[in-house]
């Protein structure tokens, strides 16, 4: 059959060769969001070699470089990307170097195969937020996460208490343990529907919208895109980004699949390890106060010194865009710290070996082939 009027026929060759998922147009995207800040940043892939693929890179960001200062690397949460700390870059950057990242199986970083096994697939992550350290040469820095990326950090800090200076967590996901069923009301309704979906991915209605994706993004959560109307152009953007960061292949989502419980609680929650944290990382917590996250702090401070909660009024889960301006002055305030103290814990003679750094751009990208992305400096 041949129709010969695409332009007023429902049914068009258009329709049926969507292209879900375009690096060109995720990289395009991303610039477009990020063009507003006002510090020059360089973007680039770091090659960490085969942590769980062959040949992994970890796409980076980073700004003020030069700052003789304590940096900060930021960690982003599930099924989010570099773009969306554009509220916070320029502030946090003011003072210090800043590095952000696509977590590996996120974002423009590569999409290698997890393990199913929870615990390995954490070991995973972080095996690859320490390699990137180490391509990077970075002694020590701050350390913030937010949401996973705040359950990420903090198993990174227990395994590398050396290198991080003060560990941040924003809303963190991962930290209570499952609540008995007996003890929640649960609607049985509620409990078939989370049966049926556990063998599914978290974002897999996402891809299986096909070309209404992003439009499902939007209308699922219309104030994701509110949060950034007064910094981004275009606040379609916001969507856009996140729908073509979810609609790859989904490799960290399933990582974080493999590690959690209904999505909502970690397999291996932090309050059974946080004990494990050396004693001289420096905590501070941030919590929304609307955010549907279980509060850690009294978890956390158990038999701990240095250890501040900061509740943010009227910011729920997204605290470092709900309230931009607070959040970045309290993280801000924490990296001050890190700055002022009296040097850090002695690195064994194996921590002592870092690789000669050897930072590659992606060949298939042209674009890349220049090592500042946005602004000049």
């Amino acid at each position: 059959m041949v129709f010969h009027d695409n332009s007023t026929s429902w049914f068009t060759t258009e329709w049926i060769s969507w292209s879900k998922y375009s690096e060109t147009m995720l990289r395009s995207i991303e610039k477009k969001i990020l063009q507003n800040i006002k510090s020059a940043y360089r973007g680039w892939f770091v090659d960490i070699g085969p942590v769980v693929g062959k040949c992994d890179k970890i796409w980076t960001i980073s700004l003020n470089t030069d700052s003789p200062n304590t940096p900060l690397v930021l960690l982003h949460g599930f099924g989010a990307g570099v773009a969306l700390w554009c509220l916070n870059l320029d502030s946090l950057a003011a003072s210090r170097p800043v590095f952000a990242i696509d977590l590996l199986g996120f974002g423009r970083s590569s999409r290698p195969k997890f393990s199913t096994n929870a615990l390995e697939a954490e070991n995973q992550m972080v095996k690859a937020i320490e390699e990137w350290r180490k391509e990077m040469n970075l002694e020590n820095f701050v350390l913030l996460g937010h949401s996973m990326g705040g359950f990420l950090a903090t198993s990174y800090a227990i395994s590398h208490p050396h290198r991080v200076k003060h560990l941040i967590l924003a809303d963190p996901w991962g930290f209570p343990e499952r609540p008995a069923e007996q003890t929640v009301q649960i609607p049985l309704w509620v409990k078939v529907l989370a049966f049926t979906l556990q063998p599914f991915n978290p974002l897999w209605a996402v891809r299986a919208a096909g070309p209404f994706g992003q439009w499902l993004i939007n209308k699922a959560r219309p104030d994701i895109s509110r949060k950034y109307e007064a910094y981004v152009n275009d606040v379609s953007l916001i969507p856009q980004y996140i729908y073509q960061c979810n609609s790859q292949k989904p490799s960290g989502e399933s990582a974080f699949h493999s590690m959690s419980h209904f999505y909502a609680w970690a397999k291996h929650p932090m309050v059974k390890r946080i004990h494990g944290l050396h004693k001289d990382v420096p905590i501070t917590l941030m919590y929304g106060s609307k955010s549907w996250v279980e509060k850690a702090s009294e978890m956390v401070k158990e038999g701990r010194v240095d250890c501040h909660t900061r509740i943010i009024n009227g910011a729920g889960h997204h605290v470092y865009a709900d309230k931009a301006d607070i959040f970045n002055k309290y993280t801000t305030q924490a990296c001050n710290t890190a700055d002022s103290a009296q040097g850090v814990p002695i690195l064994s003679r194996n921590d002592m070996t870092t690789n000669e750094s050897n930072l590659q751009h992606d060949e298939s990208d042209s674009e890349n082939a220049l090592p500042t992305v946005g602004k000049e400096k």
